[in-house]
């Protein structure tokens, strides 16, 4: 699998789930403690300074969602959304089918938002009091100044609320919320962490979110109340991934083992080195700036050649067992590959020669189409 979640996962991970507990055993309580700190850790803070984990069933936009519905307040919020892709697209649709208000600055998909502008933006608008954005813009492989955004935020109006979407970027880039000036960061438990799809978490500042108790938009999706559910008796307000966690209690272990977000971003680096590089070779163009290029997925545009369908091309790849992503930009057509998940050198080289064989059986020709 080269796509940015779900992923290749290793063999013990797997085999995690092959035991079945119920979702009051205390043993599954344990794991549910367990995965918290692990989280919260990763973020370098901890609950003794002022930080929660609060886990929620479902994709990591059920998570992005809940924080978004739940802490904007209702009367006098208003949430300013960074946007470079996708993803950042997707809080704005958020706030509409809520009626939350917001404010929205769209950067091209080939850029990254500017820190500076967010500063200013809160400074020209005092009624702005949350701002979110993406750490990596899974649309295009965009690595975003988060760090900075947060920072120029504390100085600008340190009284706003920093939202931040770390779905495919949090257990490989280092985050430290804290020093971040970061109040909620979310992700999910198939990206970097290498777990199975199931269930996300938003790492939150402690005062913060108990400050937003009843702004919630929904009954599912609150943040405040799911993290007030599990603190009086340790267990998930409704049915709980029990499966799900034990795998990711695993993963945490391997992630630990391999070095923390460190260790696993040095592998998914050489990854992605042997990747661009290989897709270079035979005449592919990244989309991005080199200066903007994350290590997690990266896109491409497509041979300018009438002989190449994507479609058949991603069908000759998964039969050959390497399964890609299609892109996700309106600019150019594109495809995506991916670095990350339980994948290695090796597999990095059997990826490209599973392109150059497909190529040659399609008789595309490149390179590809250069952008204006």
């Amino acid at each position: 699998m080269y796509t940015p979640g779900p992923l290749t996962t290793s063999l013990p991970v797997k085999q995690a789930m092959m035991v079945d507990l119920g979702s009051r055993d205390q043993r599954f309580l344990n794991v549910i403690k367990e995965v918290q700190s692990g989280l919260l850790d990763l973020a370098g803070v901890s609950e003794q300074e002022g930080y929660e984990c609060v886990l929620m069933q479902g994709s990591g936009t059920f998570a992005v969602e809940s924080v978004i519905g739940s802490v904007v307040p209702r009367d006098n919020g208003k949430l300013l959304i960074l946007s470079n892709g996708a993803y950042g697209d997707r809080m704005k649709s958020m706030c509409e089918i809520m009626n939350i208000d917001h404010d929205f600055i769209r950067y091209s998909d080939r850029e990254v938002p500017v820190a500076a502008d967010a500063a200013a933006r809160v400074t020209e608008d005092k009624s702005i009091t949350h701002v979110a954005t993406i750490h990596h813009e899974t649309t295009t492989g965009a690595l975003n100044p988060m760090s900075e955004i947060g920072r120029a935020l504390r100085d600008a109006r340190p009284d706003v609320t920093y939202i931040v979407d770390s779905m495919s970027a949090f257990g490989a880039y280092p985050v430290n919320m804290k020093e971040d000036n970061v109040s909620y960061l979310v992700s999910s438990a198939n990206k970097c962490i290498e777990g199975v799809p199931g269930f996300a978490f938003a790492l939150c500042e402690k005062d913060n979110l108990v400050s937003t108790e009843g702004s919630a938009r929904s009954l599912s999706l609150d943040l405040y109340g799911q993290w007030k559910g599990i603190q009086s008796n340790g267990q998930f307000r409704f049915t709980p991934p029990t499966h799900s966690l034990l795998a990711f209690r695993q993963a945490l272990e391997e992630h630990t083992q391999e070095g923390g977000s460190q260790g696993r971003l040095d592998r998914y680096e050489a990854n992605f080195r042997i990747l661009r590089d290989g897709m270079k070779e035979m005449g592919f163009n990244l989309y991005l700036e080199d200066s903007i290029q994350g290590a997690i997925i990266s896109t491409f545009l497509v041979p300018d050649d009438p002989k190449f369908d994507f479609q058949e091309f991603y069908q000759r790849l998964s039969n050959l067992g390497a399964v890609i992503y299609p892109g996700k930009l309106t600019e150019a057509d594109s495809l995506r590959i991916g670095s990350i998940g339980r994948l290695f050198e090796r597999d990095m080289h059997f990826v490209l020669r599973s392109v150059r064989q497909v190529l040659d059986e399609m008789d595309v020709k490149l390179p590809v189409k250069q952008m204006g």
